[in-house]
């Protein structure tokens, strides 16, 4: 009977650490285009890895261009040739290959016409959409809503109509855009906490809040990292040598 109340005490102690599901944070802007193919390429990762469905995945908000007002949305294309110095022809050509990488991962992508806002109302609305247990399907239809289709995301009504067909309740998506204040600071934390991490660029990815991974990298890294995580987290108890009927006490009192 001692031995197997041993081995009972060593099956929940195994199965305790593994029924806690592995968290992996990821600091991401839904207008990145390395954070859409990056976070494709990490589902992926995540669908091949023996222990997927015990992956929690959080977003974690992060704004490229936290300065810009909610009504500057201009082009991608001649922003992109200002922003970094080099010609709109350059510009475009980046897109063009964006859109093979991305189509590469399974995704669509809208290498002309795309424009780019502020991003701040989008996060706002996916800290809402996490209370509301719907966060993986809002954050993916804007990763969508801005890459692959032609309508702008970057007008509250258009924001709403792709929150409301993901699963939210109209009313409640407009009452958080109409309030400044809400999700604000979580929004701001988030991005306090990248700053604190050293991350100054997204993608960013901790994983079981001991890995931080930046940038999209390819799948297979995703995975081997996914799988050192969890072989990290497993107890530490190496079985040594004995006798199988050594003394010992157990709930039936101690054995003489």
């Amino acid at each position: 009977m001692r031995r197997s109340w041993n081995a009972g005490f060593l099956r929940g102690v195994v199965q305790g650490v593994t029924e806690q599901k592995m968290r992996v944070d990821i600091w991401s802007d839904i207008a990145c285009p390395w954070c859409y193919v990056g976070k494709a390429r990490f589902d992926k990762a995540v669908s091949q890895f023996a222990n997927g469905d015990q992956v929690e995945v959080r977003h974690r908000s992060f704004e490229l261009d936290p300065g810009r007002a909610p009504n500057d949305i201009a082009p991608v294309v001649p922003m992109i040739a200002e922003k970094y110095g080099i010609s709109v022809a350059q510009a475009q050509a980046n897109e063009y290959k964006l859109g093979d990488l991305a189509s590469a991962e399974g995704l669509e992508y809208q290498t002309e016409g795309r424009d780019h806002g502020s991003t701040f109302d989008l996060h706002r609305i996916l800290h809402f959409a996490a209370e509301k247990g719907l966060e993986a399907e809002v954050w993916e239809a804007f990763y969508r809503a801005n890459f692959a289709e032609e309508a702008s995301l970057y007008d509250c009504g258009r924001i709403v109509e792709v929150a409301v067909a993901a699963g939210l309740d109209k009313d409640e998506v407009t009452a958080v855009l109409e309030d400044p204040a809400a999700y604000r600071e979580a929004v701001k934390a988030d991005e306090a906490e990248a700053a604190a991490l050293g991350a100054n660029g997204v993608p960013f990815f901790v994983i079981d809040g001991k890995y931080g991974v930046s940038g999209a990298q390819p799948t297979e890294v995703f995975g081997e990292i996914l799988d050192k995580a969890w072989g990290e987290r497993k107890p530490a108890i190496i079985t040594v040598a004995g006798t199988d009927d050594a003394e010992a006490c157990g709930p039936d009192g101690c054995a003489i």
